[in-house]
């Protein structure tokens, strides 16, 4: 089952049980008025002030830090191209012998980190590709450290390309775990089931009406589970309908200036 039918569902589920709890909260003040001459329970306001308030601060939250995971990752693209870029450039700093190899094997890897995020809903083939550029980084670092062993090569040459290397195996670290950093579960159920005991108390102040009136809970229903369907999209941008995909284009971009290089 994909990404997307996951939240579809979600999103579905909710509704209709935001529906269905309206529902059972208009049957339940209908059956307190059949039994109570007063009617209703007085000075409930507090307590529903403060329940839908905290729905409220809830997708405040959620929707916040989703937005802010978004950008995130987005930068930690452009950041991960500027440190391939400023590594591969460092490589004429080594021997001119081993620089062909070298910007080869930046070539390969920098396919590797494009591809390694096109299609994570194959979790085998992206680990796979994972697995291939991490293969790729250890061959880069090693030669060039042997290359800037070499006593031709100015210390600071190689001080220099050594720090660019690092910064650019660290921004796959940091990718990777940007890419799992998801709110925790609880706050997932607690928004729904604060959405279903919000819809429990419409149904319930409802019910002083004879006639059902479809139109406040379908929208309070509809608006509440949407915004849940589109925090989860944000909350995953390879595989919903909310894609980062156009993010890749400064990566994109850096390995075509590089086959120019090669077409020289």
């Amino acid at each position: 089952m994909t990404f997307t039918v996951i939240i579809v569902l979600l999103f579905a589920g909710l509704f209709t049980g935001m529906l269905l709890s309206t529902e059972i909260g208009r049957r339940v003040g209908m059956r307190t008025i059949r039994r109570n001459p007063d009617g209703l329970a007085k000075g409930i306001g507090p307590v529903e002030s403060a329940v839908f308030g905290l729905l409220g601060l809830i997708i405040a939250f959620t929707f916040a830090g989703a937005e802010s995971r978004f950008e995130h990752r987005r930068q930690l693209i452009t950041e991960e191209a500027n440190a391939i870029g400023t590594a591969y450039l460092r490589m004429d700093l080594l021997p001119l012998d081993i620089r062909p190899e070298m910007k080869d094997l930046f070539r390969r890897y920098l396919d590797t980190r494009v591809a390694v995020y096109r299609n994570v809903e194959d979790e085998a083939g992206t680990q796979a590709i994972f697995n291939k550029s991490v293969a790729l980084q250890a061959e880069i670092w090693q030669k060039s450290v042997k290359a800037c062993e070499r006593p031709e090569v100015p210390k600071h040459a190689g001080i220099l390309a050594l720090a660019s290397l690092n910064s650019m195996i660290d921004i796959t670290t940091t990718r990777a775990t940007a890419t799992i950093d998801h709110p925790p579960l609880v706050i997932l159920l607690l928004f729904f089931a604060l959405s279903l005991i919000s819809s429990l108390l419409v149904g319930y102040n409802m019910s002083v009406n004879q006639r059902r009136h479809w139109l406040h809970p379908v929208a309070f229903a509809a608006i509440v589970s949407l915004t849940v369907f589109v925090i989860l999209d944000i909350e995953f941008p390879r595989r919903g309908f909310v894609r980062v995909d156009r993010a890749d284009k400064p990566l994109l971009e850096l390995r075509q200036s590089m086959q120019r290089e090669v077409l020289k």
